[in-house]
């Protein structure tokens, strides 16, 4: 194995994470679809699928290190808000939350003197500054929008994000 058990067991706990993140933005997509915002409702589909994407990139990197991947059961999602704002804050929060916790994988893998995967938690610190930023900047606009959520729909779709995604049909 090319990382200590201590290392890929933290990981693991990070996968977990990300899959709860994942689920967290599924609901606050859902959320919004239900209220007829259909941009805030896509940009949300849209995180949920990059927070599942960093799951399975913290899955590939367990495989290819030698470990065994574990998820952790996952708690459901909150997906009831008294107003968007609150789904909003809710969001940024867990991107600081997700910050704070690869911050503490790197420092792990430092502690392990485990160059590979303080090389491989680089992409997720790029990621988590632009995620923050982008969650700090929604909220702000929501904020500014008040009761008049239209107007943060209309820039998310001015901003270009995606309608909500198509399922299968099979």
């Amino acid at each position: 194995m090319l990382t200590s058990q201590k290392v890929i067991d933290a990981i693991n706990e990070q996968i977990g994470y990300e899959f709860s993140a994942s689920m967290q933005y599924y609901a606050i997509a859902a959320h919004f679809a239900a209220e007829a915002l259909p941009q805030l409702s896509a940009h949300f589909f849209q995180q949920a699928e990059e927070e599942k994407a960093h799951a399975l990139r913290f899955i590939k990197y367990v495989v290819d290190a030698g470990g065994t991947v574990v998820i952790p059961a996952l708690d459901a999602p909150q997906s009831k808000f008294k107003n968007p704002e609150q789904a909003v804050k809710l969001s940024l929060d867990q991107e600081v939350k997700v910050t704070h916790q690869i911050n503490a994988l790197v420092e792990l893998a430092r502690s392990e003197n485990d160059y590979i995967t303080i090389n491989f938690l680089q992409w997720f610190l790029t990621e988590q500054l632009e995620e923050v930023s982008s969650m700090d900047n929604l909220l702000k606009i929501v904020q500014r929008a008040g009761a008049d959520l239209l107007q943060a729909d209309e820039y998310l779709a001015r901003v270009g994000v995606k309608t909500m995604p198509a399922t299968k049909q099979e």
